[in-house]
């Protein structure tokens, strides 16, 4: 019986609210210049308050060593081994942007990116506007309908992303991405990753897609080529309901996270573009039939890849507001904490343990006393360190929606 089986075999169905709060990237490591980490430096005295009334400690959202993708991430807080649940991120966005896939569709997801000499100087394009995204896609979706019997779809996100499906019964997902990762690298090609004929196919198909989308792009200063990644196809994974007999919405502003939570059975709110809108939403539907509210916010994981350490400072201070409304609300289990690290020395995610942290209306609640919400006070926590995909069931057992196991 694997952990999942174990989950579905004890979950109980019950009224007690759960609000999963995921501040993406919010775990840092000292930064050279600052000898702190930005949870260290930043002023958050309702996290500080929370954290003393809760059980708190770190989490591993993979493995030791590993830096986790926000896909295994996500997945991890929502009870599923990451490694076993491999899911592709273009399935994700593509999911998340609203486009119902069908089993002949390879997913992607894709970045503007500006190309000099063949050399990637920006991945983000200059972070172009969601509106310049658009009209772009719709140039480029003019041009290119169909390469050879391949039809294309490609849909705008937000700001410099964008996904898209190739349809074809001959594809296949076993295709390395084009994105060298780091600006100062030529992109990749598009290779195919096992002899395959169908394999091979379906790489030739896509790098004729980026070769035609340049010579359309050429002329545009910042957003002249496309980085294309996570190609995949629809997976099969159980759905919230049925393993933990839970009713769970999806409150979030990015796509990808739309996807991830529509791919395990939430429901998906679509009207949110900002935090404020997402506490608003959180707010409607409190009082609605849902007892597991997926709260997801952004911004801290875009100010540490962007290695903005002292935006990244103010952005926590500006969430510690929204974490006292969120906890007005008055649930019976409320979780904070991340899908990943993301510290702005090293621009990027990382390995790095994230904190989390339980409160519990019920009394059996261990409570640390700790003084102070940061990833070295969360170290010392009676929680410990454990993996991220232990949490959900932490979170039903104090809400009693977990029976005895066994006689």
């Amino acid at each position: 019986m694997d952990s999942l089986d174990l989950m579905k075999s004890l979950a109980i169905k019950n009224d007690k609210k759960i609000i999963f709060l995921v501040i993406d990237g919010l775990g840092g490591a000292a930064h050279p210049q600052y000898g702190k980490t930005e949870l260290e430096v930043a002023l958050h005295p309702n996290l500080d308050r929370i954290a003393k009334e809760s059980l708190c400690g770190l989490a591993i959202p993979v493995d030791y060593g590993i830096t986790p993708g926000s896909g295994p991430g996500h997945l991890a807080l929502f009870g599923y081994d990451p490694v076993r649940y491999l899911i592709g991120r273009g399935v994700l966005e593509v999911l998340g942007l609203g486009f119902n896939m069908t089993s002949d569709d390879l997913a992607f997801r894709g970045n503007f990116a500006t190309i000099s000499d063949g050399i990637v100087v920006d991945r983000r394009a200059g972070r172009i506007s969601s509106e310049e995204t658009k009209n772009l896609i719709d140039k480029i979706q003019k041009s290119i309908k169909k390469i050879e019997d391949v039809e294309i779809f490609l849909i705008p996100g937000k700001e410099h992303r964008f996904a898209g499906v190739f349809r074809s019964k001959r594809l296949r997902e076993e295709i390395a991405d084009n994105d060298p990762h780091k600006e100062g690298n030529k992109p990749h090609k598009i290779l195919p990753l096992n002899n395959n004929k169908d394999t091979i196919f379906t790489a030739s198909v896509v790098e004729k897609f980026i070769s035609e989308v340049s010579e359309i792009l050429k002329d545009e200063k910042k957003a002249n080529y496309v980085l294309l990644r996570g190609f995949a196809k629809y997976p099969y994974i159980p759905k919230m309901q049925e393993v933990y007999k839970l009713n769970p919405v999806a409150i979030a502003v990015y796509p990808m996270y739309k996807g991830l939570a529509q791919l395990v059975g939430m429901e998906i709110v679509d009207e949110c573009e900002t935090v404020y809108d997402e506490l608003k939403k959180l707010k409607e539907l409190f009082n609605k039939p849902y007892d597991f509210y997926y709260v997801h916010i952004k911004d801290t994981d875009k100010l540490g890849e962007d290695g903005n350490f002292e935006e990244k400072v103010k952005k926590i201070e500006e969430i510690d507001k929204i974490v006292a409304e969120i906890f007005s609300l008055n649930p019976d289990v409320l979780v904070i904490t991340a899908d990943h690290s993301t510290p702005s020395s090293l621009k990027g995610h990382s390995w790095h343990p994230v904190p989390v942290a339980i409160w519990s209306k019920n009394p059996s609640t261990p409570k640390n006393n700790i003084e102070k919400f940061t990833e070295e006070n969360f170290s010392k926590g009676m929680l410990g360190t454990i993996y991220s995909k232990k949490i959900l069931s932490l979170a039903m057992a104090y809400t009693g929606k977990l029976d005895k196991y066994g006689a």
